[in-house]
């Protein structure tokens, strides 16, 4: 008996996964995607922190968020609570 490999698309209704999120992009979910804008971040890290798909990190380096589009699934959790309304959530392109 061969077993084929199956992706989040084939989870039926009330199913549980069988393989963490991270072995698998979960970003094409979304129909709303969040833009930041750095000039109004208050660099609270508040977006970070309750992301719930750990999507967002902070670059100490450019010292900005950054998102990771593969896993965001457009929640818009980020965005409704940012003090500084740093984050919108814009209509995916569909691109």
């Amino acid at each position: 008996m061969t077993r084929e490999t199956k992706s989040w698309q084939d989870i039926p209704i009330a199913g549980v996964c069988w393989k963490p999120a991270t072995e698998y992009h979960t970003g094409d979910w979304r129909t709303f995607k969040p833009v930041y804008a750095s000039e109004k971040c208050k660099k609270c890290l508040l977006c970070s922190m309750i992301c719930p798909d750990a999507a967002i990190k902070w670059n100490e380096t450019k010292e900005v968020v950054e998102f990771n589009y593969d896993f965001c699934k457009g929640c818009g959790i980020c965005a409704n609570e940012c003090p500084g309304r740093a984050i919108q959530m814009i209509r995916e392109s569909g691109e």
